[in-house]
């Protein structure tokens, strides 16, 4: 029997492995429609339309694999994947691109394609840092309130990704990357900086692919003392391993193996004391790494394309229509908005009650997933009530998403509480 298992959770990742490529293949595919070229005699739209429907065609066979990985491993566990980093993330990948689905089937517009699929892309390389082995629920998740509340979330959240991908498209269409006036550079910064955020992702899978595959490692440890019930101490020795040169190292603790990095034999210096959740210092670590290697790529970026990124990708976006990319993220948030309520508030309060014996802790997780909660509510009454369509509409869902992805990411990288088993 625990044959078969490993054989279905082996089957599991090549079925995954199969959707991130066919997801690389859309997106291509998505490209080719967006150039607008003409090709034997076609006019842009037409071939935008040709390629649109085949990448979506590649979409839908990568999904099915996605679909057939996430079921597999369910069944190899015993559980839904969705326990840890690893799992979630995979899981909202597939959520962003269920996402896509519906609201291509509703508009037609293969450039929603260009901007969303590279998102899950990118959830998915992220996803695969994190150890990948399927690991028992911790009591706290022993409930069908597991399979509930982080599907609907996650659902949700994909809707927000959407939303994101038709504000980032609106802004690059509309914003005057040729304006001096004092409005016009701050648009230019913030659309900037939105794409700096994406690639400083990218970035960071890709560091931490080239030091796996180098098989590089740094151990610290410290020992601990604790006292049991019966009132004796216990020593213990706890322990942290990196997989990226240790710039920080783990407060208190000492160095036990560390392979030298550019001359770098020790870490440069110790994570602050009041960081003291689990694994901190790797976490701090990595959120350093993260803008140490965004900020490599997208050097090399402008120094290869010689200028801004948001103004060498606008002229492509030319053709499209601003409105209809604004009404692609409205729409989305509509959609999202009810799912994410169920499913990160109202889900989540009764599942607290049951697990924790409360509805509401201020657990950080909590916390944040009411600050997106109120986000978006604000997005949606100043869209209805008062007006701010397009440019104002864009920015908040830009905005929105950031606070997401802090939500999902940086809370579990960098703040300690309830919801810390999601970072192992």
């Amino acid at each position: 029997m625990s044959q078969l298992l490993d054989n279905i959770s082996s089957y599991s990742g090549n079925y995954l492995l199969i959707a991130f490529i066919l997801y690389t293949v859309a997106f291509l595919l998505f490209v080719m429609g967006l150039t607008g070229r003409r090709w034997s005699g076609r006019t842009p739209e037409e071939n935008s339309r040709r390629w649109g429907k085949r990448g979506f065609i590649v979409t839908v066979a990568g999904l099915v694999m996605h679909l057939l990985f996430f079921f597999t491993r369910w069944y190899a566990g015993g559980h839904i994947p969705t326990s840890n980093m690893y799992e979630f993330m995979t899981c909202l990948a597939m959520m962003i691109i269920i996402a896509f689905v519906i609201v291509y089937l509703i508009y037609k517009k293969p450039v929603i394609g260009v901007f969303t699929i590279p998102v899950a892309i990118v959830i998915m390389a992220y996803a695969s840092i994190f150890p990948r082995e399927i690991q028992p629920l911790i009591p706290a998740l022993q409930s069908y309130w597991l399979a509930i509340h982080v599907t609907m979330a996650a659902l949700g959240d994909a809707f927000f990704a959407v939303a994101f991908a038709g504000g980032l498209m609106h802004l690059l269409r509309t914003v005057d990357f040729k304006s001096e006036t004092k409005i016009g550079r701050w648009e230019r910064r913030g659309v900037e900086f939105t794409i700096f955020s994406l690639i400083m992702i990218i970035a960071f899978v890709g560091a931490t692919f080239g030091f796996n595959a180098a098989g590089y490692k740094a151990e610290f440890q410290k020992q601990v003392t604790t006292v049991d019930a019966a009132g004796k101490e216990q020593v213990t020795t706890q322990k942290e391993v990196y997989v990226l040169p240790p710039i920080v190292k783990p407060h208190g603790m000492e160095t036990v193996e560390m392979k030298p990095f550019l001359g770098m034999k020790q870490p440069l210096f110790s994570t602050p004391s009041w960081m003291n959740g689990k694994d901190a210092g790797r976490k701090f670590n990595t959120v350093i790494w993260s803008f140490i290697s965004g900020l490599i790529l997208y050097g090399l970026l402008r120094l290869i394309l010689r200028k801004p990124l948001g103004a060498k990708i606008a002229p492509s976006l030319q053709g499209l229509d601003p409105d209809d990319l604004d009404e692609i993220s409205y729409r989305a948030v509509a959609i999202g908005y009810p799912v994410f309520t169920l499913g990160a508030l109202i889900f989540a309060m009764i599942w607290a009650h049951e697990a924790w014996g409360r509805f509401w802790g201020w657990d950080p997780k909590e916390v944040w997933a009411l600050i997106t909660w109120l986000f978006y509510a604000a997005y949606l009454h100043l869209r209805l009530s008062k007006g701010w369509q397009g440019k104002p509409s864009s920015w908040l869902a830009v905005l929105g998403f950031i606070v997401v992805v802090f939500t999902l990411v940086g809370v579990n990288l960098i703040i300690a509480g309830l919801h810390s088993y999601a970072g192992v």
